[in-house]
């Protein structure tokens, strides 16, 4: 009996249990186990399944959507100046409304500032007073209000001179006014432009031609019970040094009581082998191997539609074009495993090249195989040795019944 993809839960039966089943007590998060903490709020006590699964006709609630984006809301955070401290990746992570916004009250609350400064400096000289007056040596000239002033900052900051409006030699402190604004300005450039630049350049949209798909697979591959899934790239400049890796996400309660929430477990896709480093020119399959080190170990196609977790892939490489380091996520949650299937395939040969077809990325078909795990189809497993020696027990059982009904049939004749 093969299995495809897991049906959801009905609208009147509970969710199923998760990979390690909670209690009925509920608990909260990180708490101790003794009665006080069993007094959970509404949504931290409820078992991780129905947490998953929470909405309208138990939509399932997902850690990391398709496109790869994070399903997680940080809460008010108390101590904001941390984000100070770092501001060059505060601004860089501003969206683009904001940024320009912050860019440009930079640069008008900096003209604005030197602007009073120039104003209170020519009102003090009395330079406003003697406007106009040729046999007056003003500090700033032409500056006879605070418009005046704003433009003689707008113009020495952005170095734009027009020639009549400017600091004269009859005052130091014009001078050093003067310096401080263009050093000023100079550091405003330097990290404006710095952060549009990076904001620009950023290779988040490369990821929108890096593909995954769609389902993940179980079948058997030499005789191995593994986990497959597909990973693409549409652009003929392909990813430098282009490394896979994989996460399950799952929530548990210890053997202690303490519940944890979105526990991660790492999936190994041949680091130890050297298979998670990927040429990645044409599609490639990434292999999962099920083994007694895998957390899928001890799950057959039964337990699978029974399961609530999550399966994060992560691939990351340089940008040939740029060389910077580009990011891209997927997730497959357990209805989209599909039990006994296989992918088809999208390579053939062409003359003198080989031709990827696109449209059977996705594409699998099913294949006859065990629903058994991976432990119960080892042969070295205390489940199989059991298993083996129970059957072999019944048959010995029918053939001592079957000895025995032949016996007395030969008595009765």
């Amino acid at each position: 009996m093969n299995r495809t993809s897991c049906p959801p839960p009905p609208q009147d039966e509970p969710a199923p249990q998760s990979l390690s089943p909670l209690s009925e007590t509920s608990v909260t998060l990180g708490g101790p186990s003794d009665q006080s903490a069993l007094q959970a709020p509404d949504v931290l006590s409820q078992p991780v399944s129905d947490l998953s699964r929470q909405g309208s006709g138990h939509t399932r609630q997902r850690y990391v959507t398709k496109d790869g984006k994070c399903q997680v809301n940080l809460g008010p955070i108390a101590e904001k100046r941390r984000f100070l401290s770092d501001i060059f990746t505060t601004l860089v992570d501003l969206k683009y409304r904001w940024f320009l916004l912050v860019f440009s009250l930079c640069y008008v609350l900096t003209w604005l500032a030197f602007g009073a400064v120039y104003f209170l400096g020519a009102w003090l000289r009395d330079d406003i007073v003697h406007a106009g007056d040729p046999q007056w040596k003003p500090c700033f000239e032409k500056v006879d209000g605070f418009l005046s002033a704003l433009l003689l900052s707008l113009e020495s900051q952005r170095t734009i001179g027009y020639g009549s409006r400017m600091v004269t030699a009859h005052c130091p402190e014009g001078v050093v006014l003067l310096m401080v604004q263009s050093i000023v300005g100079s550091i405003i450039d330097a990290l404006m432009v710095g952060c549009m630049f990076v904001k620009i350049s950023r290779p988040q949209q490369r990821a929108q031609t890096l593909i995954f798909s769609k389902h993940c697979v179980i079948c058997e591959r030499d005789d191995k019970l593994c986990m497959l899934f597909r990973i693409g790239d549409l652009r003929e400049s392909h990813m430098v040094d282009a490394k896979v890796r994989a996460k399950l996400i799952k929530s548990r309660q210890t053997k202690e009581g303490e519940f944890i929430p979105l526990e991660q477990s790492e999936i190994n896709l041949g680091y130890d082998t050297g298979g998670d480093r990927l040429l990645l020119v044409e599609p490639q399959t990434i292999t999962h191997i099920i083994n007694d080190s895998s957390p899928f170990w001890e799950v057959g196609a039964e337990r699978l539609c029974k399961e609530t977790f999550e399966i994060i892939v992560i691939l990351e490489g340089i940008v040939e074009a740029s060389g910077m380091t580009c990011q891209a996520r997927t997730s497959y949650t357990e209805d989209e495993v599909l039990w006994g299937h296989r992918f088809e395939s999208c390579i053939s040969l062409e003359k003198e090249a080989f031709r990827v077809d696109h449209s059977a990325f996705d594409k699998t078909f099913e294949v006859q195989m065990s629903t058994d795990s991976a432990k119960e189809l080892d042969p070295c497993s205390r489940e199989s040795v059991l298993k083996v020696l129970k059957e072999s027990r019944k048959r010995e059982v029918e053939e001592e019944g079957s000895s025995f009904t032949a016996q007395q049939k030969s008595k009765r004749r």
